[in-house]
């Protein structure tokens, strides 16, 4: 019996996974444990070191401030993101390739810093002859295009404030975040491309103009050309390049300015409006990428994710551009027109570093290994996955397939949320990867797993609930408009950020994610977490994808429902559901048997790959399932 709200963990997964020498021998981090020390020893000394490494208009006067809940780091330094992303590599890197665009029918468009600067500073003079200032909050609802990126980047330019809104998202959620943010300018595409088809932007971009009377100009992208007509004075997008100047000096920000607020993917309830500064962002983004992603100077690097999400602003726009890298990234499915595309723009482009999710692995191994056989692999040095917590038979799928059982790469897991910007645990390029263990803390990053009371859980291997002791740099400052929110999440176990998610440690420090505090199952007075049925689960040979919600039960207090997708050619059948409960009664307990399990053919999902289980909970009991507007369709 668990006290306190402890976590019981069941799953138990003793295998090890070694990185390949050579990632060790090369790796930009040789030493986790003397560079975490230092990071906690002396943290403003650890980020001022970083920061030097960066341009600054002028030097802050104070590394860091505290006044709880809020805080502030390099104070009065000036600087501008985008300064550090283009112009700092012009001298050098001025033709070296920064972005390479793919389409779903793979065309593709390539940026070298030169250029991309060019286009960047047109547009930010495009909107400012837009009457657009610094501090002005302008909404991208853009599709995941070079034209996306450069809006971005535009907004940061001029010391606007971009919050991004993934394309495809409903009426009403888009004019619900103009609404709140007071935006005087919605950037839009008349289309994005999914599968071959045609997304509506322009009609639900439309439709939120008339509603937002905030909204001083609509700035169009037209794909389709002048087929995709303009009303109510909307303004074409490449005209208001073409007619701009390429002479657009970066403004100068306070370290603290704000750069965008992105809200949150809704997997939680109601979506908040995170704000992210430009100084503290840019400096941990920055050491992550350098440092967890191991970037070298010649890498190719994908990120499967897209701009509407976190992982797309801090690891498809700024770090990678802002360490001067070649990043790859590709709108639409990733496994359309073919389920070996994945394995073709590998082979294609010479992949070098990758940052995708759990449940892209999950997907790819739904259709089979045969795909991957067909391509040369080998460039595949490094691959990264964050967005739900790895399962261990995917990672070792994964690690198999991709990395050729490390004989040329190698496969980790790393955890983070909106909030923080940047990674905060993970598995470094020279650490032994335990699957189903996230890894370990990073360096400036430091955490702990507490009972609901906010006392340490000292026990290797008994879980809590995650907490952040001390804000990094690239930590949120606050929720846009609502501050008391923001302030909340530092009281609720006072002096310490509640992150929202269950973990547990083991006796090497290593750390497990086993999902959402409201996610935890409580079954006969055990709390167990749902990642570790799921994971049970989909290490049966049958299954692709799974998901669990607990259910009031008179007797237990809860009782397990399980939903699972099945692998391409197998039938749902009353043996194989009977099969799957002695398989997870075998691996993990009996405590943690599914009383029922539904089959589906897809698990309802975030546009950013999260399961909702929230949405199938609400189901089952007839409840109002929150905010939905990120359900993938």
């Amino acid at each position: 019996m668990v006290q306190k709200g402890q976590i019981d963990h069941l799953l138990q997964e003793s295998d090890i996974i070694s990185p390949p020498q050579e990632l060790k021998l090369n790796a930009n981090l040789t030493n986790y444990e003397q560079e975490y020390q230092k990071s906690i020893d002396n943290p403003e000394a650890f980020w001022e070191s970083v920061a030097n490494e960066l341009h600054w208009f002028s030097p802050w006067t104070k590394t860091y401030e505290n006044s709880f809940p809020t805080f502030k780091w390099f104070l009065d330094g000036k600087c501008n993101i985008t300064y550090n992303a283009l112009d700092r590599h012009l001298e050098e890197n001025k033709n070296k390739v920064a972005l390479i665009w793919l389409a779903e029918d793979g065309s593709e468009r390539t940026f070298t810093y030169g250029r991309l600067h060019s286009l960047v500073s047109k547009f930010a003079n495009g909107l400012k002859s837009l009457g657009i200032a610094k501090g002005d909050r302008v909404v991208i609802y853009m599709p995941l295009t070079p034209e996306g990126i450069i809006s971005m980047l535009a907004c940061a330019r001029i010391g606007a404030v971009h919050s991004v809104v993934f394309a495809g998202f409903s009426t009403t959620a888009l004019a619900d975040r103009i609404d709140d943010l007071q935006a005087k300018v919605l950037i839009t595409g008349d289309i994005g491309i999914r599968r071959g088809n045609h997304v509506d932007l322009k009609t639900i971009a439309d439709q939120a103009q008339i509603r937002c009377n905030t909204l001083e100009h609509t700035v169009v992208w037209r794909r389709l050309g002048e087929q995709t007509p303009l009303i109510n004075g909307q303004v074409d997008f490449d005209e208001l390049i073409k007619k701009s100047s390429s002479d657009c000096p970066a403004e100068i920000m306070d370290s603290e300015d704000p750069l965008y607020i992105l809200y949150t993917s809704g997997t939680t309830g109601k979506p908040k409006g995170v704000l992210h500064v430009h100084g503290g962002y840019m400096v941990g983004t920055y050491y992550h990428f350098k440092t967890f992603w191991d970037i070298k100077t010649n890498d190719t690097f994908w990120c499967t994710s897209d701009i509407g999400w976190v992982v797309g602003h801090s690891y498809i726009v700024y770090a990678p551009l802002v360490a001067g890298s070649t990043t790859i990234f590709r709108e639409g499915t990733i496994d359309y027109p073919q389920p070996d595309t994945f394995y073709q723009i590998i082979e294609k482009y010479n992949v070098n570093v990758m940052f995708t999710a759990p449940t892209v692995l999950r997907m790819l191994m739904r259709y089979g290994e045969e795909a991957a056989e067909q391509y040369d692999l080998t460039s595949l040095r490094y691959l990264t996955c964050a967005g739900e917590p790895l399962n261990p038979e995917a990672l070792k799928w994964a690690y198999k397939t991709l990395c050729g059982n490390g004989t040329w790469g190698h496969i980790v897991d790393n955890w983070w949320q909106t909030e923080t910007g940047g990674p905060c645990l993970g598995t470094l390029p020279i650490m032994d990867v335990k699957p189903g263990r996230v890894g370990k803390p990073l360096p400036g990053a430091e955490l702990d797993i507490v009972d609901s009371e906010g006392v340490s859980v000292e026990e290797p291997n008994k879980g809590g609930l995650l907490i952040i002791r001390k804000p990094f740099p690239h930590f949120y400052r606050t929720v846009f408009g609502d501050p008391e929110r923001y302030a909340d999440s530092w009281n609720t176990i006072p002096g310490v950020y509640l992150t929202g998610d269950v973990a547990l440690k083991d006796e090497d420090g290593y750390f497990m994610v086993v999902g959402r505090a409201d996610d935890v199952l409580n079954v006969a007075g055990h709390r167990i977490g749902s990642a570790e049925v799921e994971s049970a689960l989909v290490s049966h040979e049958y299954v692709a994808e799974a998901a669990v919600i607990g259910l009031p039960d008179e007797l237990k207090g809860e009782s397990i429902k399980a939903y699972v997708t099945l692998m391409l050619g197998i039938e749902e059948s009353t043996k194989i559901e009977s099969e799957l409960k002695t398989h997870v009664r075998n691996v993990l307990s009996p405590i943690a048997v599914p009383s029922d399990i539904d089959f589906l053919s897809v698990l309802p999902k975030t546009r950013s790959g999260k399961i909702m289980r929230r949405l199938l909970k609400a189901q089952e009991l007839g409840l109002d399932p929150g905010d939905i507007t990120t359900l993938e369709e």
